[in-house]
């Protein structure tokens, strides 16, 4: 058990450095200097209190979708809507934030559960068809995602407003911004952080700590061991879907109560559910873990737009990503490495 948990470990932080490592290596035989170009990548995420800021707003929603794609991976489902589900939930809370007129104890708890139900219901659908008929979760959540798309367009264009392209500013009783935050640091930052931190310990308390839980993980594990055992597998799928889609929704409304607060119609998606999917994974599908991830994929992507000034195209970045994905995915040749290195060392 404790060898298991000592190679969860090591295997995404090995991955890491050996994505980082052939990143170097990449940048040396198109010519650059790759320490030149890590440089720049950390100074553009915190740099000063500015890029800093920056960061924190990009690891926000990524956490959030992370932990999406996460719960549903314990559970033995792979929710590839999440992107779908952020849009959903960044329309609800923002609509929320702009129709209504109370006060903020009130206004932003209930933007951010539009959100949360928005998402959930969104996720509902796959969910369901998956318990009742057994349409495969994977082609029903990522036609969801287009009609997500869509349906939030025309929903801003002719329901929210008169044919614009984007919504009102959301009340301040709504907004997740501070004015001294953005004072100090002179950035986006927000308290929605502080939400999917939050978020991380909701996940880590259902799955390892209540009843439910257990019975969500079970399914996971084996669904046919679960219904022998008197658990209801098919209500314990659309759960998790809806709880998985919940976390989605959260995402979407720390875009539209923290970080832009309106909405404007996409002419295609964000990538905050799609890379979700690469910081569940790197996080081992963990709540801790996804947390981490998350703030190395938001340190790699505001850094990156900082190394043109040093010469380093930002695109190498997109580059050491896939690689840290490779070689997560390739998980078990490292273990194989380890217990080849654990046995020569007996």
């Amino acid at each position: 058990m404790e060898s298991n948990r000592l190679y969860n470990l090591l295997v995404p932080i090995i991955s890491v450095l050996l994505g980082l490592l052939f990143g170097a290596i990449i940048m040396l035989l198109f010519g650059y200097n790759p320490i030149t170009g890590y440089v720049a990548l950390w100074n553009g995420a915190f740099g000063d209190l500015y890029f800093a800021g920056e960061t924190i707003v990009k690891v926000t929603p990524y956490i959030l979708s992370g932990l999406a794609v996460a719960f549903a991976f314990r559970t033995g489902l792979f929710n590839i809507g999440v992107e779908g589900q952020v849009f959903v939930g960044w329309l609800a809370s923002v609509w929320v934030g702009t129709a209504l007129q109370l006060p903020m104890i009130i206004h932003l708890p209930l933007a951010i559960l539009a959100a949360a139900v928005a998402g959930g219901l969104w996720g509902f659908v796959p969910g369901f068809l998956k318990a009742k008929f057994g349409v495969h979760e994977v082609i029903v959540s990522i036609m969801m995602n287009y009609i997500a798309l869509y349906t939030c367009n025309a929903i801003i264009r002719n329901v929210l407003t008169d044919s614009a392209d984007k919504t009102d500013r959301i009340a301040e009783t709504a907004s997740l911004s501070s004015p001294w935050l953005t004072e100090l640091t002179f950035s986006r930052l927000h308290y929605g952080i502080l939400i999917a931190l939050l978020g991380a310990f909701l996940m880590w308390f259902i799955l390892e700590k209540t009843t439910k839980g257990y019975e969500l993980r079970s399914v996971g594990f084996n669904q046919h061991a679960s219904q022998y055992a008197g658990m209801n597998v098919k209500s314990n799928i659309v759960l998790s879907f809806i709880i998985s889609g919940g976390f989605a929704g959260v995402a979407g409304a720390m875009q539209g109560l923290g970080t832009f607060q309106f909405m404007s119609v996409h002419s295609g998606f964000t990538n905050i559910g799609f890379d979700g999917i690469a910081v569940a994974l790197l996080g081992g599908n963990t709540a801790i873990g996804s947390v981490l991830a998350a703030f190395l994929f938001g340190t790699l992507k505001v850094g990156a737009l900082n190394m043109p000034s040093a010469g380093v195209p930002e695109e190498l970045v997109d580059i050491v990503v896939a690689l840290i994905i490779f070689f997560v995915a390739s998980g078990y040749i490292i273990r194989w490495v380890l217990n080849r290195m654990q046995k020569e060392g007996k």
